[in-house]
């Protein structure tokens, strides 16, 4: 990472839905950002509804007081308003603002960023218009682009992580979105961690593992893997379904998928070990901005079957790096998944193609274009607001 003098002058103020370690893969890149920022001296304090105790925040992290989502309990809406942060915040003094969810309290971020001159950015994360259909309220979709295209058009810049979703965003009139892609750890997820030790403690023997990483939630299309899962094993009994991850619908997917092996939440050499230890990745998931896992997996060595929508529909290069799968078309991601299962060949040529790509995603890169996007602001924002003291 570059030391430049410019960064060390900087200070960003961070709001997130969550700071809760290991979470979810927003929180996996934040707290990625936050060891890139101490390299480069740049200070920053972080603003959300769940930090981790004391003792363990890496950087001054401050709790705004919130309320239980209702639709998942692991996280917590913030309550509306900037009277929860505005003196913490006032102190900071921050050159920039960086908001990382639309919720109450991004959206609070964004209003008192207006009102004190402050440039602010975000990152799009989350794509909430497209979990409409499976929480089943018509309403909630046309309400999620309406305020999102309000919310960010407000913001100086809008960071997306792949050009299919940042092409959705621009045909429904966002103006201001800019492609940064994220990276990956490519020592931590890395085809060494491969362990036969692993693969014999988990049953696989001589059959291929095929891993899904990730939330267990509606929203990431399980009912299309689980779907595939059925026509896969009704036909044959050469692989193994493994599933890393946690979340609220993890008993009734189980239910679906009576032979897969559920490992729970993974961190650390554990998260690294599945990955490099199994042979394909199945992600049907479209509602992914970006899709962290599939670039973790494809670090790993193994290829991904993803769906042709969505975040890693970006990247995934079909027939050369893994396979793309119709969206939501369990009979199709069967069909793919078949396909890989029979030509081991060419399922390892993919999955060192994929190394290859994923070898040159690297956070430092990605950090530097998003490092010097601060340093362009804080200069606009110190000149606008010595303007402002002038009149």
């Amino acid at each position: 990472m570059n030391n430049r003098p410019d960064h060390a002058r900087l200070r960003i103020a961070y709001f997130a839905g969550t700071m809760r370690p290991g979470h979810d893969g927003v929180t996996r890149v934040l707290y990625r950002l936050i060891d890139a920022l101490g390299e480069t001296g740049i200070e920053s304090i972080f603003f959300s509804p769940i930090i981790p105790p004391p003792g363990s925040r890496p950087v001054p992290m401050y709790e705004v007081p919130s309320v239980r989502f209702p639709l998942y309990k692991d996280y917590r809406f913030a309550l509306p308003g900037q009277k929860h942060f505005e003196e913490q915040i006032a102190a900071f003094d921050p050159d920039v603002i960086h908001i990382n969810s639309p919720c109450p309290l991004g959206h609070a971020a964004v209003r008192y960023a207006r009102r004190a001159g402050i440039p602010v950015v975000a990152t799009y994360h989350t794509h909430f218009p497209s979990y409409a259909k499976y929480y089943k309220i018509k309403a909630l979709e046309t309400f999620s682009w309406n305020y999102l295209k309000s919310l960010y058009n407000d913001c100086d810049r809008v960071y997306v992580p792949s050009e299919p979703i940042r092409k959705e965003l621009r045909a429904h009139g966002f103006s201001t979105t800019e492609f940064l892609p994220h990276g990956v750890d490519t020592g931590m997820f890395n085809p060494a961690y491969r362990s036969d030790e692993w693969r014999n403690l988990h049953g696989a023997g001589g059959k291929t593992v095929l891993l899904f990483a990730g939330r267990l939630v509606w929203e990431k299309d399980l009912r299309t893997l689980a779907e595939a899962y059925r026509i896969i094993t009704s036909r044959r009994d050469d692989a193994l379904f493994v599933m890393a991850g946690d979340g609220p619908v993890r008993e009734e997917l189980a239910a679906m998928m009576p032979g897969a092996l559920f490992l729970g939440q993974l961190d650390g050499s554990a998260l690294s070990a599945a990955y490099a230890s199994s042979d394909l990745f199945v992600f049907p998931s479209t509602t992914e901005t970006f899709g962290n896992v599939t670039l973790e997996a494809m670090a790993s060595g193994i290829p991904p079957v993803c769906a042709r929508e969505g975040g890693a529909y970006g990247f995934v290069k079909s027939g050369a790096t893994g396979l793309l799968a119709e969206p939501r078309d369990g009979e199709d991601f069967a069909r793919k998944v078949s396909y890989m299962l029979d030509r081991p060949e060419e399922r390892k040529k993919m999955g060192a193609a994929a190394r290859a790509f994923a070898s040159g995603q690297s956070w430092e890169r990605i950090f530097d274009r998003l490092f010097a996007g601060y340093v362009d602001l804080a200069s606009s924002g110190r000149a606008r607001r010595r303007r402002r003291k002038a009149a």
